[in-house]
């Protein structure tokens, strides 16, 4: 098995939904892999990878509406803040989420249903540079001479 990591540099304006579908697809194609999974992991704590609906812009609106409504940046209730108000909710909204997903490969492209996109999900309010890392482990394909 070969195991091959990218990294991945996302830049955000602030809140919202970042698609990195292609960049990912990118990855995959310069190591290429044909068959296998790849990770998607973000590391940081107040931002997530999510995979979401990539067609309708409206249904991302939603899901930021819904988290905006869940968990609100004034709530009183908070004592963590040292970074600002929107800190708290971003680490708990990055928890109810996830920081990686993975996805299946097969004959080098990812296994996503059509409406499906990979997407990080920013948290803060400010622009930030988020770092992730793609791990892709394939297995090799098998050749005429090794089945003999």
């Amino acid at each position: 098995m070969r195991i091959d990591q990218e990294r991945l540099e996302i830049r955000t304006n602030g809140k919202g939904l970042y698609e990195i579908t292609d960049e990912i697809q990118s990855k995959i194609d310069k190591c290429g892999v044909r068959n296998g999974t790849v990770t998607v992991f973000v590391q940081h704590t107040s931002c997530s990878v999510i995979i979401m609906e990539n067609a309708d812009p409206t249904a991302r609106r939603d899901l930021e509406e819904f988290f905006d409504r869940l968990i609100p940046e004034d709530a009183d209730y908070f004592t963590h803040g040292s970074e600002g108000s929107d800190d708290m909710p971003s680490h708990i909204r990055m928890v109810l989420t996830r920081t990686s997903e993975t996805v299946p490969i097969m004959e080098g492209k990812m296994e996503l249903g059509t409406w499906q996109g990979i997407f990080l999900f920013e948290h803060r309010r400010a622009s930030h540079r988020r770092s992730a890392v793609s791990t892709l482990p394939s297995w090799p394909v098998e050749s005429e001479r090794t089945r003999r």
